[in-house]
């Protein structure tokens, strides 16, 4: 079974937000960064920092690290050339802790439709599983900005990744896992020991398989290529490659009547539900169509 791109179009267009509509354009040739980085815009604060539900489950209109890192990633796709790349490093250099991590959220009040995990996170502690998305996102922009690639924050962060990764002992969770790995693929092509480290983080997901999430939903599970989602990454090649077909196959085969995806995990309001519908069609596309 394939993608029917014509009809991830049409689900886009009238289900998903102007920002996933435009990424999507923009991702097929059809659209320049001018037309998406406006809808980016939308969700902007003026201290540099991203917030009003650009991550949906975190429906505050406070700067957090979660929309910072759906702010990256934009700017990655885009190679953004503005201030806002810097602007953004700056703020989370500003929230940084003294270790070089982030908390995996900041404190807010204004917590309608936001999940529980936004509304309890400790506002005070590094996470590595923040630190490893917000960094992989960044590196990605970086392949294309200097100034990015040379900012204190992020060679801070850089530092405080890989140390607490090359710390870690047992198994840790899925989610863990996987920001991890992207943040490896995302250093290795420079760096020996991420490329060390990475051999490790592979061992820790099932390619026979889903890899189940522990304290998710009744049956929620992440799979070979929400680890390794880029065709150009470094893992990839350390995976299967009849496991990588299979994958690619049970991706393109969820595709809903609809033309758009359905995601795995509980949203936590109406508005969410369908938010995150179009950010994981365009997700969907994105893999099957092997973009970088």
């Amino acid at each position: 079974m394939s993608l029917d791109l014509d009809a991830a179009i049409s689900f886009v267009t009238t289900h998903a937000r102007v920002l996933e509509r435009r990424r999507l354009r923009h991702l097929l040739g059809e659209g320049s960064a001018d037309e998406v980085l406006p809808a980016l815009d939308a969700h902007r604060n003026p201290d540099g920092g991203y917030g009003w539900a650009l991550e949906p489950d975190l429906r505050s209109v406070t700067s957090q690290p979660v929309a910072a890192m759906h702010a990256l990633e934009v700017l990655a796709e885009v190679r953004d050339t503005s201030r806002r790349s810097i602007e953004l490093c700056d703020w989370l250099a500003t929230h940084s802790r003294p270790d070089g991590g982030i908390p995996f959220a900041l404190p807010f009040v204004d917590a309608d439709g936001s999940a529980p995990h936004w509304i309890t996170a400790d506002v005070d502690t590094s996470s590595l599983q923040m630190a490893t998305q917000l960094a992989a996102q960044a590196h990605r922009l970086a392949r294309h900005r200097e100034d990015v690639a040379d900012h204190p924050w992020l060679q801070a962060s850089t530092d405080y990744c890989l140390d607490r990764i090359e710390q870690t002992t047992g198994t840790p969770s899925a989610h863990e896992v996987m920001f991890a790995m992207h943040f490896l693929d995302a250093v290795a092509p420079t760096s020996a020991r991420a490329r060390s480290l990475l051999d490790g983080f592979v061992s820790h997901v099932r390619t026979d398989g889903p890899t189940p999430v522990a304290g998710g939903i009744e049956g929620e599970v992440l799979h070979p290529l929400d680890f390794t989602p880029h065709a150009d990454a470094p893992s990839r090649q350390m995976f299967d490659r009849d496991a990588v077909q299979t994958d690619l196959t049970r991706l393109a085969g969820q595709q809903k009547p609809d033309g758009g995806w359905d995601i795995t995990f509980t949203a936590f309001s109406p508005a969410a539900a369908l938010e995150w519908r179009g950010y994981a069609t365009v997700q969907a596309v994105i893999v099957l169509r092997g973009t970088p």
